[in-house]
């Protein structure tokens, strides 16, 4: 991935009026970005919906001047089509480095967690995506979940560059693999009672495990304090994310950083099970930072 400048930001932001965009916007004005900062505040409609063309502009140039008041360089666009095909298609020849959505749009179905132009964001962009859910209580404590591969390290540096509030407190996270599971009894001849012998072996192995865990745990916070961002550290072992979303409810987190491996174009590979999994079933927001696979 490409050496971004840490003095400047292009930002992609969808608005579409829902209460989901207006949490979008409240985030975006949360993380002090520097004056001039570059902000596309975007909507795509489809031609079922042409007729309210005039009030989307003035929507739109609505919030751009919101944004302008507060010192970024914001500009509206609007363009007719699918609006997931046309919110990636923009992106791509953007290339903006950070798109910032709600996770539902005027149009979801009510009870999904997560509306299509989202998901197909998370999945398809190629540059970080900010998926911001309701409800939005600013952003004072962040998770960074880390597994130690490079898409990981890519989350630390992006989450570096962010200007958080200052009174923001970071978390890092890493889960350990659950224990091996015993065979159930019912799978034998009769039911027996079993317990899995934790031998010296396994114990040691577990005690090996631990100390890699809080390694790497260790250096994700000297990187993050490295550049200027203290944080507290979490070592978990179990599903992981079943123990991220848990630990997040419980430390009431607002925004999960996660990185994942992003989609090769001519690929069918979607993104990273755990990645998925948070986008679509945890409570607070969740930022997906990745990159394209070389090649």
């Amino acid at each position: 991935m490409a050496k971004k400048n840490n003095s400047h930001f292009k930002i992609l932001l969808g608005d579409d009026r829902s209460e989901h965009a207006l949490a979008a916007l409240e985030l975006l004005e949360d993380l002090h970005f520097p004056p001039g900062t570059d902000v596309t505040v975007f909507r795509a409609c489809a031609p079922t919906q042409a007729t309210d063309l005039i009030l989307m502009e003035d929507a739109l140039n609505q919030t751009s001047e919101r944004l302008r008041k507060t010192g970024l360089h914001a500009k509206p666009e609007l363009l007719l089509g699918s609006p997931a095909a046309k919110f990636l298609e923009y992106a791509g020849k953007q290339a903006p480095d950070l798109i910032i959505i709600g996770a539902k749009g005027l149009r979801a179905t009510t009870g999904i967690l997560v509306g299509g132009v989202a998901q197909q964001l998370v999945e398809y962009a190629t540059c970080p995506v900010l998926v911001v859910r309701l409800p939005y209580n600013g952003l004072h404590d962040i998770m960074l979940v880390t597994d130690g591969s490079p898409f990981s390290q890519q989350a630390v540096q992006f989450l570096g560059r962010l200007p958080l509030p200052g009174a923001t407190r970071l978390w890092v996270m890493h889960v350990l693999p659950p224990p091996p599971i015993p065979m159930p009894g019912s799978l034998l001849t009769r039911p027996v009672a079993f317990v899995l012998p934790v031998t010296e072996e396994a114990a040691a192995l577990r005690k090996e495990e631990e100390q890699a865990g809080q390694a790497l745990v260790d250096r994700t916070i000297a990187a993050l304090q490295a550049l200027g961002k203290p944080a507290m550290g979490i070592l978990k072992r179990g599903d992981a994310a079943t123990e991220i979303m848990d630990v997040a409810k419980e430390l009431n987190i607002d925004l999960l950083v996660t990185g994942s491996r992003g989609l090769n174009p001519i690929s069918s590979w979607l993104m990273g099970s755990v990645s998925r999994k948070l986008v679509h079933y945890s409570k607070c927001s969740v930022l997906i930072v990745r990159d394209l696979p070389a090649g």
